[in-house]
């Protein structure tokens, strides 16, 4: 069973982290812990004038499978909105608690980890990178609409 959920796909994934490290300038960084395991993604943003991830960087320090998800996401997170990251995020939560189909679009790549579903003590852990995007990309917009409101 637990070869099942370390598949050859997951465990590539995992070791091939796309985008890896810190941005200089960023217009937002978000970062997650799972609590039952330690597991952490930094991440960083920019976004272009539409409001789109331009440039991304991620700083993971976590199992297979949270890393296997943050090399998903960062193979297609470029050129992103903040709908497109809450979707994939609210369908990955929707896979992996209630049966749910997961991601579609650019984020269903994260599918493969429809497995985790069976091991709860897992979804914090697989959920990191993604929680982490998100909540730089809506950093950055509400840094965007600070200084628009301060103009």
């Amino acid at each position: 069973m637990i070869d099942d959920l370390y598949s050859a796909r997951i465990l590539t994934l995992a070791a091939n982290l796309p985008h890896a490290g810190r941005l200089a300038a960023p217009e937002g960084t978000g970062e997650r812990v799972a609590r039952l395991c330690g597991s952490r993604a930094t991440v960083d943003v920019v976004l272009d004038a539409d409001g789109r991830v331009a440039d991304f960087a991620q700083d993971v320090k976590a199992c297979a499978l949270g890393q296997a998800a943050a090399g998903v996401v960062g193979e297609v997170v470029l050129g992103a909105t903040t709908d497109d990251l809450r979707s994939a995020r609210d369908a990955m939560l929707s896979m992996l608690k209630s049966g749910g189909d997961g991601p579609e679009g650019r984020f269903d790549g994260l599918r493969v980890l429809r497995q985790v579903a069976d091991y709860p003590a897992r979804h914090a852990s697989t959920m990191v990178a993604l929680e982490a995007t998100l909540d730089a990309v809506n950093q950055a917009l509400a840094a965007r609409a600070g200084l628009a409101g301060a103009a």
